[in-house]
């Protein structure tokens, strides 16, 4: 425990040396360029308020891209977050310092400043990880799963060799715990996908007698009793759990912000939509916008409005179905617009209007919804509030995310929803905009991101270690 101790305060330090530095780098930079030159001629209390400012958004949005997730995440991702939390930063202060200045600042340095911390964070990543990886050592792991479904649930291990050194896999482990328990013995971690709640809890027990690190995928059920309440008039623990319900005030700042960001978005925007119209308009002449009905709050239908990115005649069969891969039903014009996301810009009068929210579930065709919740009928608990352009489900998972792994999304989202939480989101949706595997399609020949569509052909992963029946 004193080694694990001193480990974490190592890390921590590590952590705190790297957020003091990119401050000072700021502080630095913004004396010597703007404050020495009395450029702003606005006193002390105006850069220390200019400090404080960059220092909060900074941080928030440290948290915000996790970018000090050491050994869970990959490096790219973790640098690609520091970049991003410089550069929104920068241009925060920025923006703030034109309009107190009453005119445009000089940006290069500032521009300077975020390639010099680019660099930094380049140099930290590489320290820190060389020493979380002498204190962390790859632990002996065991996988747990019910069949090959859930064991696609947790595929990404696969990547995590440096933190994992998979040596068994237990498929379909049965019920009773006991006859799991010798199977467990030498292990370092445990990852837990599908069985049932009585195993998990016997699993999740010896974890903690051992001193083993669990990892557990999730049920529906267990993002419910997450977002429960405490109900302290009864002599045991009783969690009460309903319908959401949020403030009156949440509820109106949120549509507030609604409409104030959206119409500003639309009209400073006008120039891009205009272009986007003329590319689709003259590449077939077909319409520039498409509609589709889709689902929001209660199940209320309503026309979700795009750029149109696929041919006119994309679903003359009457099927309803996402987009695949490798669609060709996607014109050239569309494979650009939904790369750079131009597709989605429409939305914005969904938006004002009032049919969706910036943040929430993202809408699904009613027919689609409807074959969901056929297999689960739990998907319908996601309706539970307004539909969103971005989310939960967006920001961490994909397009082609199975349907039970965005419920589980969205109704984390509905258990933390808060005006905090939605403007975390927003600032994680800009990181995504600049990963295209966020976009990718289902697989050829499926109509849905269900897996049943694979018509139980689940694909094998492979390990390198002797699978336990």
């Amino acid at each position: 425990m004193y080694r694990r101790t001193i480990k974490a305060l190592v890390m921590a330090l590590l952590k705190m040396f790297h957020f003091c530095a990119s401050v000072a780098g700021f502080v630095s930079v913004w004396n010597i360029f703007y404050v020495a030159q009395d450029l702003l001629q606005l006193g002390v209390n105006i850069s220390l308020m200019m400090f404080a400012v960059y220092t909060a958004v900074l941080l928030f949005l440290y948290f915000t891209y996790d970018v000090y997730n050491i050994g869970y995440a990959r490096a790219t991702d973790n640098a690609f977050g520091q970049v991003l939390s410089n550069v929104i930063s920068a241009g925060i202060v920025y923006v703030i310092g034109s309009i107190l200045f009453g005119g445009f600042l000089n940006p290069l340095p500032l521009l300077g400043l975020c390639v010099a911390q680019g660099l930094w964070d380049v140099l930290w990543l590489n320290i820190a990880k060389l020493v979380y990886y002498r204190f962390y050592k790859r632990r002996r792991t065991a996988v747990i799963y019910r069949n090959q479904e859930d064991l696609k649930r947790v595929e990404e291990i696969r990547y995590l060799t440096r933190k994992f050194d998979i040596q068994k896999l237990i498929e379909d482990p049965g019920d009773d715990f006991k006859t799991l328990e010798e199977d467990l013995e030498g292990f370092e971690a445990v990852i837990v996908s599908g069985v049932n709640a009585s195993l998990r809890n016997g699993i999740a027990k010896y974890c903690i007698e051992h001193d083993v690190r669990g990892y557990f995928a999730p049920h529906v059920g267990d993002i419910i009793m997450q977002g429960a309440k405490h109900i302290s008039s009864f002599r045991v623990p009783v969690f009460s759990v309903r319908r959401a319900f949020k403030s009156p005030i949440y509820l109106f700042l949120k549509r507030l912000f609604d409409i104030v960001v959206s119409l500003s978005a639309i009209v400073i925007l006008s120039p891009v939509y205009l272009c986007t119209a003329l590319a689709v308009k003259l590449y077939d002449r077909g319409p520039v916008l498409y509609k589709q009905v889709r689902l929001t709050k209660d199940g209320k239908a309503f026309n979700v409005l795009k750029f149109r990115s696929m041919r006119v005649d994309a679903e003359k069969d009457g099927v309803a179905r996402l987009a695949a891969e490798n669609d060709d039903r996607i014109t050239p014009v569309g494979k650009f617009i939904r790369a750079c996301r131009l597709d989605e810009l429409p939305q914005f009068f969904n938006i004002f209007k009032g049919d969706m929210s910036f943040v929430g579930p993202r809408p699904e065709r009613p027919e689609i919804a409807a074959q969901y919740e056929n297999e689960m009928p739990a998907f319908s608990l996601r309706l539970q509030v307004k539909a969103g352009l971005t989310g939960f489900a967006q920001v961490y998972g994909k397009y082609n995310t199975t349907p039970y792994d965005k419920l589980q999304m969205d109704l984390m989202y509905v258990n933390k929803m808060s005006v905090s939480e939605d403007l975390r989101l927003i600032f994680a949706t800009l990181r995504i905009l600049f990963l295209p595997e966020s976009t990718e399609g289902i697989a050829d020949g499926q109509t849905t991101a269900m897996k049943s569509d694979e018509k139980g052909k689940a694909g094998e992963m492979s390990f390198s270690c002797d699978k336990a029946e």
